[in-house]
């Protein structure tokens, strides 16, 4: 880094645009900054998840780096020469969506987000990294980015979805199976 951002404010977006790296100013409702912004949000819903105490120290571990590689994202959307995020990255995440999806049962049918507060809220995170998959999807039809990036997003949300339920199972609750209408 060549420099630290020593004041947060600086009113340039006042006027509806705001900066990628370079120096290129774009709307705020830029379809780039949206991708960044759902990216962004699926960090900060992951922290979340991070902040309960009784979270397994392999899971942590394994959020933190995602935490890092989100970051990675950001990068490459906001500088486009950037790469961060290579296909290691995305077998890393199926390494570890096997090894914990292998100590669960088998899924009987849908269920419900829920289980603890730190399953909810990794459901939660999740959903947001699903639209952050489509905000990058949908910018890549108007311009040229790694195709490494909705890969990652997709493998993640398979994880995090294996995640909530692993949190759920650490704390011996059950899972909530979807019943349909007739069933209830």
């Amino acid at each position: 880094m060549g420099y630290r951002l020593s004041k947060i404010y600086t009113r340039t977006g006042d006027d509806g645009t705001t900066g990628l790296a370079g120096g290129v100013r774009v709307r705020k409702h830029d379809p780039r900054i949206e991708a960044i912004g759902d990216v962004d949000e699926t960090n900060s819903a992951i922290a979340l998840v991070l902040a309960e105490a009784d979270i397994a120290s392999d899971v942590r571990d394994a959020l933190r780096s995602i935490q890092h590689d989100l970051f990675e994202i950001g990068g490459e959307l906001s500088m486009p020469e950037y790469r961060g995020i290579t296909a290691s990255d995305i077998e890393r995440l199926e390494r570890l969506l096997d090894a914990m999806n292998a100590a669960l049962p088998p899924l009987e049918n849908f269920i419900l987000p829920g289980g603890t507060r730190a399953a909810a809220a990794c459901f939660l995170a999740r959903a947001i990294a699903r639209r952050a998959e489509r905000s990058v999807w949908a910018l890549a039809e108007q311009t040229t980015l790694n195709p490494e990036l909705p890969r990652y997003l997709n493998r993640l949300s398979d994880l995090l979805f294996v995640v909530a339920r692993r949190l759920t199972r650490d704390r011996g609750l059950e899972e909530t199976l979807w019943q349909k209408k007739d069933a209830r």
